[in-house]
């Protein structure tokens, strides 16, 4: 059941961020010895030893005025500048951007793919490594801004550790090389914890390459948002007399072999002689057979009730949620899903495979509500209507004119 587009973000490189005008070498020295803001360079332990030999080496060259320790320390300052320039070169012209594949659903594994592209010409990219990260955005409210300094009672350690309790961070590694007018994806296995929008982060992008002297680094700002559908449950189906329509479901105006009559037409040849009107054939000198209206199969309609009343636990509500994403489902499949409706709001027809996403997308940022006086039947209904309450003190069921329907 796919048929939405996956979720992608725009291609981005390292030097999106700087305004790009007509190229001087000025520009491209001031560039190396002064990086934009958004990059950052650091040394490693390796380039660290290599800064101090360097200071040690050049301290006892001008003590000594040899001419081969000063051969040397410029050969290792020579190191950590080619590295520098290198490792910009490595970066110049490469491109990513972020693909999501939807539907994303809590518990289960979803394949995050960076797309890598390398424009330049000649020169390949090797050693990149991307930071990647998923956060949830808030559904409710935004939370009310206090000041750690006069707030009272304020944990701050805490309040830290619950922001980053649904985060999940990860990284990808460009582990062959990129060749010149190529391009490769990396996947990042993402398995959400909790149902909502969530959004997807390549925070930086960095390199060793070339010596591994120094780490350079972008910050890189590209995300994309997606829906996290809430997860699937497993639950019981209970035997439902259907007091309404002991027959089945409702009838069609169409041709087929049900019980009500829709037309009369000629005899032709083949037609049952059990379909045969001989009152009717007699009054016009001819045969005429009875054409039945056809029999739908037994259709449903699913009202969610989200008010605060009902749902007094929110462990049950989100369990709720769950079991009426996979109950809907289910329907869908067998075509006994006509309509769904949340609270007090208009039922919306599900047609096709996309009406039904829609409404898991809504179930994705449901959010209890005000306790409601209407208790009425959806308008213009004519499937039967299934509800959900709670079962017990931890369960939910599904009820079908007063019957239980299936429970978990």
């Amino acid at each position: 059941m796919k048929e939405s587009n996956s979720t992608s973000g725009e291609w981005q490189s390292a030097g999106d961020r700087r305004a790009r005008g007509k190229f001087t070498w000025n520009a491209l020295l001031w560039g190396l010895i002064y990086p934009q803001r958004h990059q950052q360079i650091r040394a490693t332990a390796s380039g660290m030893l290599l800064i101090a030999l360097a200071f040690g080496i050049g301290t006892a060259a001008y003590n000594a005025a040899n001419n081969i320790l000063f051969i040397t320390l410029s050969l290792l300052l020579a190191c950590l500048v080619l590295s520098g320039v290198l490792s910009w070169w490595n970066f110049r012209r490469v491109a990513w951007r972020l693909q999501v594949a939807p539907p994303l659903r809590v518990g289960q594994e979803a394949v995050v793919t960076l797309e890598l592209r390398n424009t330049k010409r000649i020169v390949p990219t090797y050693g990149l490594w991307f930071d990647l990260c998923s956060r949830p955005l808030e559904r409710g409210p935004a939370a009310k801004v206090e000041s750690t300094f006069l707030g009272r009672g304020l944990d701050v350690r805490a309040m830290l550790n619950r922001a980053e309790a649904n985060v999940t961070r990860g990284r990808l590694y460009l582990r062959s090389r990129l060749d010149p007018r190529s391009g490769v994806s990396l996947e990042w296995n993402l398995k959400p914890a909790q149902r909502g929008r969530v959004r997807i982060e390549l925070q930086r992008v960095g390199s060793l390459f070339p010596f591994g002297f120094l780490s350079k680094s972008f910050s890189a700002g590209l995300h994309v948002t997606a829906v996290v559908w809430p997860a699937p449950v497993e639950y019981r189906r209970f035997l439902v007399v259907a007091s309404r329509r002991p027959s089945g479901g409702e009838r069609m105006a169409r041709a087929g072999s049900g019980i009500d009559l829709l037309a009369l037409r000629r005899y032709e040849r083949g037609d049952s002689h059990g379909l045969i009107h001989w009152k009717a054939s007699a009054r016009i000198g001819q045969l005429l057979v009875r054409q039945l209206a056809a029999e739908s199969r037994e259709r449903f309609a699913v009202w969610l009730q989200t008010d605060t009343g009902t749902w007094s636990r929110p462990e049950q509500f989100e369990l709720m949620l769950s079991f009426a994403a996979t109950f809907m489902e289910d329907l869908f499949r067998g075509d006994k899903l006509t309509r769904v409706a949340f609270g007090d709001e208009s039922p919306v027809a599900i047609r096709r495979v996309r009406d039904l996403e829609a409404v898991l997308d809504q179930l994705a940022t449901l959010e209890p509500t005000a306790p409601s006086s209407t208790g009425e039947k959806l308008p213009g209904q004519r499937a039967q209507l299934i509800t959900f309450a709670p079962d017990g003190p931890r369960g939910v069921a599904a009820w079908l004119q007063g019957q239980k329907l299936a429970a978990t």
